[in-house]
């Protein structure tokens, strides 16, 4: 009856402590930084090139896509990589810090291939 006991609290043990493993095992959630959505990338891996002039407020592109940004000179290269849902942030969340333009939105879409 004892060494019955002890392997049920061994049992519990172990499980409690695979459960806490498990638990920490999850993915990062949304913490706001460039990183949130997508990477910079090499200039020659772009998709299109969208050129920001003084009148685009905002742009549209879609989950998965690379796109060369142009303006004032300077550029960049983004391989948006965002979390399911759609998304909206300013470029300048992404954007080089010498890359200058006017406050432009940038509006991130689903792709149907990342739905499961």
């Amino acid at each position: 009856m004892l060494n019955l006991k002890r392997a049920a609290i061994v049992l519990a043990i172990t499980g409690f402590a695979a459960a806490t493993q498990i638990s920490g095992a999850q993915a990062a959630g949304w913490a706001g930084a460039a990183a949130d959505y997508g990477t910079s990338v090499t200039t020659g891996a772009a998709d299109r090139v969208i050129n920001i002039t003084a009148d685009t407020t905002f742009v549209s592109v879609s989950n998965g896509e690379t796109v060369q940004f142009k303006a004032g000179g300077k550029m960049f290269t983004w391989h948006f990589d965002t979390f399911p849902e759609e998304v909206r942030f300013d470029l300048s969340k992404i954007a080089p810090a010498d890359f200058t333009a006017v406050p432009v939105r940038v509006y991130v879409a689903s792709n149907p291939l990342y739905r499961g």
